[in-house]
């Protein structure tokens, strides 16, 4: 019977260790769109941090111009058609990447057709500072 119990308890505890590591987070200045994975401090690099996350912007949904306080690298998981305004339409193709260096304005599209954008970036960021500054919220 204590063994069973021990078992139980071993068994809860690593559920609610697995539910409370894979929560996705938001942080201040963020955008819904966006679900964090993971986060750490970079090594060697107390004052950054590196974040990765899936991002998924749906057919008529937008992502507003901003900048990081740092690096973004963004690998496309699925492609989608985007529109910048006054602009033709462009193809993200699936399987491109994209680098947005420090305070460089990116984004300010909407996708359009019928296929969401996916994306996985990593952020290497200055820790402290909002995520994203510039975007609507």
């Amino acid at each position: 019977m204590k063994n069973l119990r021990h078992s139980v308890f071993a068994l809860t505890y690593c559920t609610l260790l697995l539910t409370l590591t894979s929560v996705a987070a938001q942080t201040p200045g963020d955008i819904a769109q966006r679900k964090e994975q993971k986060r750490t401090e970079l090594t060697g690099a107390p004052h950054m941090e590196v974040i990765s996350s899936l991002v998924e912007i749906k057919p008529g949904e937008e992502l507003a111009l901003h900048w990081h306080h740092g690096v973004e690298a963004a690998y496309v998981i699925q492609g989608a058609s985007i529109q910048i305004p006054g602009k033709p339409v462009l193809q993200l193709a699936t399987g491109t990447t994209q680098l947005n260096l420090r305070d460089i304005k990116h984004g300010g599209f909407k996708v359009v057709g019928d296929t969401s954008l996916k994306l996985f970036t990593v952020h290497v960021v200055d820790k402290g500072q909002p995520l994203y500054e510039g975007a609507n919220k």
